[in-house]
């Protein structure tokens, strides 16, 4: 365990009462209950994150190297640590919230211990839940069309990306990986409640040869999003620590050989860091990648998962025992392997599916508790639906018909009930949505025309109404479509008093002509204190254009 002071993480206890037992020989301590629990979808965006434990913890090794979380929306969530007066319950209190219908990371490393002297099992404790997603109207406009080319004719390729905030300003930004590049380009939210985003920021960030799949997480711990990406041509992963201005240090980029093409991020070795699992196509193999804690990655192991060519990973709790297990998609298979407390996976279930994983996703998707897998089948032109048997074990598959070629697969409570739907993208089609019944049943309900190439979707908030919007990528036209859900409807802008949409001088003559006692109703009077004056103009002019 490494031990440095993070900037800006806080930290305070209350008393804590006496144990008066001491643990047997062997004696462990454990997690009884998290709040919020694992694999909900409904937590509230400003959840204060609690774990509970079967005794007492040290607080001497309480921080955020032992425990913290990351979503992938809004990035790290950092804030004070406290302990309950019991000394059981440990809270983390994020300074800022989550964005709505994501996932959320809680990660405890193994270095944290009892008061009594007793340790966290060797492999740490992982649980995942999700935010709740506003109500979606369904109806989707186009916000913006924006291309990913730094120039005309360029080939850029553009495969997918993430949506995360990358500068701290509460507004989701887009980290697009390409192909045809070799790099990562960032387009920064224009944070105007429009869904739309600026043009990429220059110089763009270099990763290994044809990136494709990638994954954000807070490696160095720092409190800033950083990137992972699996690197086809290049038989590599890359790694990009970031600065929390929206731009990456240049990349770390690993030898893992082999054809990588799917990429996931868990705590493998319970040191409370997160490592990454990336698989190796042509040799029907994983490979682990170690962090030292500080986003460096060394150490690399292979693991066979015992079936033809691995395309598709991610990682969750599949069977709730609060290690994260690996869902692996092949060629003609999916698998299951769970995580064991002693160390390594093992192989648990197998489903068969037609014609190649190309990605899957995971969450919860009948409500049951229990994290399901959603996937894209890219040869056999169609969709799975595998439901969890609750021990981790994937029951008989439900097949849905895309359109034909489908790359990508993701999740998202885009209507607002409460549960997950699920979205398509077709290389040689377009994008479908899915709704879901609540049972885990998908219904189709809509098809999004595609410019060449639908290659990816990313559903998430752009424009903080608590709705999830969706981001449309296509590879071949070298474009991002970005769709709002219900359209327009940015909130009032502080000081647009002619609702224009800007803040100008027509507003500031409005607050001239109001100014001194102004009961309310009194737009002008921004700060509430029943007049208008200095302080309201002093607001007025921050949001001035």
């Amino acid at each position: 365990m490494k031990h440095r002071s993070i900037t800006g993480i806080l930290f305070s206890l209350t008393p804590l009462t006496t144990m008066a037992a001491t643990p047997f020989a062997g004696d462990e301590l454990t997690v009884v209950q998290t709040q919020p629990a694992r694999a909900v979808l409904d937590a509230a965006t400003d959840a204060v994150i609690r774990v509970t434990f079967d005794r007492a913890v040290d607080p001497k090794t309480l921080g955020i190297e032992t425990f913290h979380a990351f979503s992938r929306g809004g990035g790290s969530l950092v804030g004070p640590l406290t302990i309950s007066r019991d000394g059981r319950t440990v809270s983390l209190d994020p300074v800022r919230d989550a964005t709505p219908g994501e996932p959320v990371t809680v990660t405890i490393g193994h270095g944290l211990r009892g008061i009594d002297g007793s340790s966290l099992r060797s492999r740490g404790h992982q649980f995942r839940y999700w935010t709740q997603a506003g109500v979606g109207s369904l109806e989707f406009e186009i916000a913006q069309s924006i291309t990913t080319r730094a120039y005309p004719g360029e080939d850029v390729i553009p495969y997918g990306g993430t949506a995360t905030d990358l500068d701290g300003d509460g507004w989701i930004d887009l980290s697009i990986v390409n192909e045809a590049t070799d790099d990562v380009r960032v387009f920064l939210n224009a944070g105007d409640a429009t869904c739309r985003v600026d043009a990429f920021l220059q110089p763009t960030s270099a990763v290994g040869a044809v990136p494709s799949p990638s994954e954000p997480a807070d490696f160095d711990l720092d409190g800033h999003a950083d990137l992972c990406t699996a690197n086809i041509a290049g038989d590599s992963v890359s790694v990009l620590l970031g600065n929390g201005d929206g731009t990456y240090r240049p990349a770390q980029t690993l030898e893992t050989g082999d054809g990588a093409r799917g990429i996931t991020v868990l705590d493998l070795d319970g040191d409370g860091d997160l490592d990454i699992a990336s698989s190796a196509y042509f040799s029907n193999n994983l490979r682990l990648l170690f962090n030292d804690g500080t986003g460096v990655f060394g150490d690399l192991t292979s693991l066979n998962p015992g079936i033809n060519g691995e395309w598709s990973i991610q990682a969750d709790d599949m069977d709730g025992d609060g290690l994260f297990d690996l869902v692996i998609g092949g060629q003609s298979q999916i698998r299951v392997l769970l995580a064991s407390e002693a160390g390594g996976f093992t192989i648990h279930s197998t489903r068969p599916v037609s014609g190649r994983t190309w990605q899957l996703n995971l969450a919860d998707l009948n409500g049951d508790g229990a994290v399901d897998v959603a996937c894209v089948n890219s040869f056999a032109n169609e969709g799975t639906i595998f439901l969890n048997d609750g021990d981790g074990g994937l029951l008989p598959g439900t097949i849905h018909e895309t359109d034909p070629f489908p790359l990508a697969s993701d999740l998202g409570d885009l209507d607002g009930d409460g549960d997950v739907d699920w979205i398509t993208s077709s290389y040689n089609g377009d994008w479908f949505l899915f709704l879901n019944d609540g049972s885990g049943g998908f219904e189709f309900h809509a098809s999004f025309d595609a410019p060449i190439a639908a290659s990816c979707s990313l559903p998430v908030d752009m424009d903080r109404d608590g709705d999830l919007d969706l981001v449309f990528v296509d590879e071949l036209d070298d474009s991002m479509i970005i769709m709002s859900n219900g359209g327009y409807d940015p909130p009032a802008r502080p000081g647009d008093f002619d609702g224009n949409g800007t803040v100008d001088g027509a507003d500031l003559g409005v607050m001239l002509a109001s100014w001194g006692p102004c009961p309310a109703p009194c737009p002008p009077d921004l700060n509430g204190d029943g007049r208008v004056d200095g302080g309201d103009l002093g607001l007025l002019l921050v949001e001035w254009d």
